[in-house]
């Protein structure tokens, strides 16, 4: 291999383009880049202002001309341009600001989109300097990423819950026996909160604080901890349209997500009752891993162990799953191409 060709392929990128966050993993270098998808755009003249860590910070908090916009809903690009300026914003930054070589980028994506769906991202990749572009499904990405033994033939079942979507797959021979994709998981957990606080505590507050109340004080199973567990919150009163202080406790936090909670434990008990007979007896004996951001919630683990009856573990870095997952086939192309779901070339 001359020194073009390794240049070439150490610019090599793995992508989990997700709804909350974008990870970004380069061969050879690992984990480069770790940010918010959100991107900030002057109305006005249609030019960005800020993408990732400083446009989240921009949310609820801009003036009339400057909209912060999450260009993914759902685990799914909901405006193209924004997604493609995003991506190529963090290639250029992956490439300290240079567009030396056109990688190749291997993109996880959630199992339940569409053929529209899944061009939309190929496409979007390729504009953003991409000269070959793989989709590899989330949960296959999530598994290898956790270091399950996905060649093998034998059943593994990963649940992958992250801000757009919930994806419940059983895993063997480096292909999906079966899965399912709903698209409820951490944003339809932060927006009960919204709901909740708005009906209960007559209290309007935004996104940020109420992913601030789920991190702090969340929690999907009752844990000793739930009963001492407060929070001060702080928004606008309904009635008086003035700012107010209310009170919170981890036990109505618990039961503000239980909707959607029942939800995601609904779509892993589907995903077991279809489940081969052999493929479920090494689930019983390996049981069932978590990742995604959603993995982090307290007692998440606990209420799927409960409602299965299978022992239930949270990868070691829940949130970088994906990411490692697209890495690692990058690493091991020749032996695990037969992950791919999808692929264009420039």
């Amino acid at each position: 291999m001359g020194f073009f060709q390794r240049f070439r392929s150490s610019w090599d990128m793995g992508i989990d383009l997700g709804t909350a966050n974008t990870l970004i993993y380069v061969s050879g270098k690992g984990i480069v880049l770790q940010e918010p998808s959100v991107v900030a755009i002057d109305q006005n003249d249609k030019i960005p202002l800020a993408v990732g860590e400083e446009a989240k910070k921009m949310l609820g908090r801009t003036p009339g001309n400057v909209i912060a916009v999450r260009p993914l809903r759902d685990g799914v690009i909901a405006d193209f341009d924004t997604a493609e300026l995003m991506l190529k914003s963090f290639i250029q930054r992956v490439n300290d600001g240079k567009s030396l070589v056109s990688p190749r980028i291997v993109i996880g994506i959630p199992s339940g989109v569409t053929g529209v769906e899944r061009r939309a991202v190929m496409e979007a990749a390729s504009e953003a300097g991409a000269r070959e572009v793989y989709l590899i499904d989330e949960p296959i990405a999530a598994a290898i990423g956790a270091g399950l033994p996905v060649a093998e033939p034998r059943g593994n079942m990963i649940i992958d819950i992250g801000g757009g979507t919930t994806e419940v797959a059983i895993l063997s021979l480096q292909g999906t026996v079966i899965s399912e994709s709903v698209r409820i998981a951490g944003d339809e957990l932060t927006e009960s909160i919204i709901q909740y606080m708005k009906k209960v505590h007559n209290l309007v507050i935004g996104e940020r604080t109420a992913e601030e109340i789920k991190i702090k004080i969340g929690s999907a199973y009752p844990m000793e901890s739930d009963d001492d567990s407060m929070m001060e919150v702080r928004g606008l009163h309904l009635l008086s349209g003035l700012p107010r202080t209310v009170i919170i406790k981890g036990p109505e936090v618990r039961e503000s997500m239980l909707d959607p909670l029942l939800v995601i434990v609904e779509s892993v008990r589907r995903t077991l009752e279809r489940t081969p007979p052999e493929l479920a007896a090494d689930i019983i004996d390996r049981g069932i891993m978590l990742a995604g951001g959603g993995a982090l919630l307290k007692g998440i683990d606990t209420l799927i162990s409960h409602e299965t009856g299978i022992v239930t573990h949270i990868a070691a870095d829940p949130l970088s799953c994906v990411v490692l997952g697209t890495g690692r086939v990058l690493e091991n192309f020749k032996q695990l191409e037969r992950v791919f779901s999808g692929r264009s070339n420039r």
